[in-house]
């Protein structure tokens, strides 16, 4: 087996939820173990395919490009880029650390005061109860602010500052995988399973 070092695959669980992206060799054994199934996509239409059936598309459609193919002693395959696992129906759990980005995600890039939405540059970190009252640096006491509501609230409760949050801070209990994916990762034929902007 080759050139597929640099290949991905994007997995789904049974109930075609991204769950994980793996390289070409565990991808080709889930499909020769018959614990997943191929998804092909070709025009809008999802057609499924075990390993017999991807063994024949395959043949059918050949390609020059030895990038895209595995080789077994004897077969050449195409590289499948989605796996339809047949069992899993679970997501996976992550803990997601406490950092500045991961904060901005949980507030979807949001002023947790004035609910307006900005870019990284434009936001800040604010301690609702300020350290100096007390105040702890955690998921439940930190939120996203623009600048100009962080300098409103000063070092200052929000009902001292006459604001107040537009929901309750709370440390996130998972995180979903999908959300760790980068853009620049993905095949354009997981764009129909993965939702990067939401």
């Amino acid at each position: 087996m080759g050139n597929e070092s640099a290949q991905r695959i994007l997995v789904l669980n049974r109930l075609w939820q991204p769950v994980n992206i793996i390289g070409v060799r565990r991808g080709f054994s889930l499909l020769c173990q018959d614990m997943a199934q191929v998804i092909h996509t070709a025009d809008g239409h999802f057609e499924i395919l075990d390993f017999c059936g991807w063994h024949e598309y395959s043949l059918c459609n050949p390609t020059e490009d030895p990038s895209k193919l595995i080789h077994t002693v004897r077969l050449a395959f195409r590289i499948p880029k989605v796996l339809l696992l047949r069992d899993y129906d679970r997501l996976p759990i992550r803990e997601i650390t406490f950092n500045r980005q991961n904060l901005f995600e949980r507030d979807g890039h949001r002023c947790q005061y004035c609910n307006t939405t900005h870019t990284p540059k434009e936001l800040n970190l604010d301690h609702v109860i300020p350290r100096d009252r007390g105040g702890k640096t955690s998921w439940e006491n930190v939120v996203t602010s623009c600048i100009r509501c962080n300098s409103r609230k000063a070092n200052r409760l929000p009902h001292e500052a006459g604001m107040h949050l537009v929901r309750r801070p709370e440390k996130p209990k998972w995180r979903p995988f999908v959300s760790s994916i980068r853009e620049e990762q993905c095949d354009d034929s997981w764009n129909q399973f993965l939702n990067l902007k939401s």
